[in-house]
């Protein structure tokens, strides 16, 4: 049966790290699954990873529902968590509900937004029709390269006390978790022992209740982004293009496809073939 947000919300309380892995698709998904991670994180990161956009803010509804659905097909024991995009859920709260309802009706156990204080109405919103929401503070990848470009968050004593506040904000307003991306390890550490339910670190140090690394980064199948953060465990990147270039090479020199690679007719049958169309 698969991880609920309350036994999500457990591993804090006694202790214990969560993992999450960020992925779009159902093989990879059916592999970290299998692998036993907590959460599959369905990040709008698909956008760059997956669909080559420069950032995630082209990423649409109707997208990410097609990844949260492949990757909630793929998933028997992680819990499900789907990004919500950029302006699906900043207009109104209205427009909030409708499209994290249409993230769980694709697969979702729950939807993440990103924001502090700001979207703390519109948590409480979602929340209260039932839908489990992921915070999502420190560097905003929807919104904060449009003001500050890619920065680590909470350096100063001003930035490092509002991201605690916000923190606070985001548990009062009912959300079971939260992100903390790029913030110092330093502040993150005080918003993990600050509130009650998890914290889930992306490049915001050892002290968060858990940390997320996308698939590719893990893989070391995505070379276009390479963030301080992501630890590399493989370099399939490299594998795959030599394996490919190898098939290439088979397929031009005529080495590919071998008997073992195709299928033949009966003797008999092709020759009556033969016969009747005079070849």
């Amino acid at each position: 049966m698969p991880k609920s947000v309350k036994d999500i919300i457990n591993k804090k309380k006694t202790g214990q790290k969560i993992s999450v892995i960020t992925s779009y698709d159902y093989s990879l998904a059916l592999l970290c699954d299998k692998a036993g991670i907590d959460i599959l994180l369905v990040g709008d990161s698909a956008g760059m990873v997956i669909l080559g956009y420069e950032n995630t803010i082209p990423v649409t509804m109707d997208q990410m529902c097609i990844f949260t659905e492949a990757v909630s097909r793929a998933r028997k024991n992680s819990l499900v968590v789907a990004d919500m995009p950029f302006m699906s859920y900043q207009a109104s709260v209205s427009d909030a509900i409708r499209n994290a309802g249409r993230l769980i009706k694709a697969g979702a156990d729950a939807v993440k937004l990103e924001g502090g204080t700001p979207v703390t109405q519109t948590i409480r919103a979602i929340v209260e029709t039932g839908i489990p929401v992921m915070g999502h503070i420190g560097f905003q990848p929807q919104t904060t390269t449009l003001s500050e470009g890619y920065k680590v968050q909470g350096k100063t004593l001003e930035s490092a006390k509002r991201l605690i506040e916000e923190a606070k904000a985001l548990e009062e307003a009912g959300a079971f978790s939260i992100a903390v991306e790029m913030v110092s390890h330093e502040v993150a550490k005080i918003i993990t022992e600050s509130i009650s339910i998890p914290t889930i670190g992306i490049g915001s140090g050892p002290y968060c209740d858990g940390q997320v690394l996308v698939i590719h980064d893990v893989l070391g199948m995505y070379d276009k982004i390479k963030p301080k953060f992501a630890k590399q465990y493989l370099s399939l990147s490299d594998q795959i293009t030599t394996a490919i270039e190898s098939y290439r090479k088979d397929v031009e020199t005529e080495k590919f496809p071998t008997k073992e690679n195709y299928f033949s007719m009966d003797k008999s049958e092709f020759e009556k073939l033969k016969k009747e169309i005079g070849y």
